[in-house]
């Protein structure tokens, strides 16, 4: 098997796994903002979960904010690009600085 298969399919992975994981935290905070806003209980022990949750949030929104600076210079819709490495992180940045040696 093709070292470029491989990483294909490595990325295939994990821009599934990365976009349900983002999904589910933006779930889970809008859970806990529901809780606050109706005086609701949310069990402490979720406490370390949502501050993870809070962090790839922050960083994934920090990346799409760079793909977005650069897409135009990439020949891509810099909205549309900055979304998808919101849900799909650091690949889609890799992918977009990787286009950069194609041409």
């Amino acid at each position: 098997m093709n070292l470029k298969f491989i990483k294909r399919d490595i990325f295939t992975f994990v821009k599934i796994i990365s976009t349900v994981l983002i999904t589910s935290a933006i779930g889970l905070e809008l859970w806990n903002i529901y809780a606050v806003i109706t005086n609701s209980n949310i069990p402490s022990s979720l406490n370390p979960i949502f501050w993870i949750e809070r962090f790839a949030i922050t960083s994934h929104f920090i990346e799409g904010i760079i793909a977005g600076f650069y897409a135009p210079s990439r020949k891509k819709i810099p909205i549309k690009y900055a979304t998808y490495t919101f849900f799909v992180g650091t690949i889609g940045l890799l992918e977009l600085f990787d286009q950069q040696d194609k041409y």
